[in-house]
């Protein structure tokens, strides 16, 4: 009897794992989503919307450095926007929006599972010398963050901070 406990209790573990994995399916490593796929997502900041709906375009390089520039945006509440971010090194980086205790969370995750894929509407993985997409409307007013949870990467500072004003 303790056999088949220990027996089910690792096909659970096992199957966790496993649900982990499928929970970030996509584009890792390296490629970047298909800029006309939409995905509806909805979280505490907004929710991802098609491209075309977008009112502007903000651009944001991702540098070898660990940093992003600008590292600071600012969006009114309610603002659909474009951001189209541009990996001007020579290694892998994405950008990912979210609370800072949700970064930090899956920068952990990142560094413990670093093959872990993912593919949310509020990441693009870009290859060195690409560029990706988010096309998302701020909902909600608040500070947030973005950054490369690559493993070392966030570690290193490369994260920025997401303002979202009142209108």
């Amino acid at each position: 009897m303790r056999l088949m406990a220990r027996g089910g209790l690792l096909l659970a573990v096992a199957c966790a794992g496993m649900q982990l994995a499928w929970a970030h399916s996509g584009a890792h490593p390296g490629g970047a989503k298909k800029p006309d796929a939409f995905v509806q997502s909805e979280t505490e900041f907004g929710r991802s919307i098609p491209a075309s709906q977008a009112q502007r375009t903000i651009t944001v390089e991702m540098l070898d450095t660990m940093r992003f520039v600008p590292d600071s945006i600012v969006v009114k509440r309610g603002e659909k926007v474009r951001i189209v971010v541009r990996n001007a090194g020579k290694v892998l980086h994405e950008l990912v929006i979210g609370t800072r205790a949700e970064l930090e969370k899956h920068a952990e995750l990142m560094r413990r599972f670093p093959g872990m894929e993912h593919d949310e509407p509020y990441m693009a993985h870009v290859d060195p010398g690409n560029t990706g997409q988010i096309a998302w409307q701020f909902t909600q007013t608040g500070e947030f963050m973005f950054g490369c949870l690559i493993p070392g990467h966030f570690e290193a500072g490369m994260f920025g901070r997401l303002i979202v004003e009142g209108r």
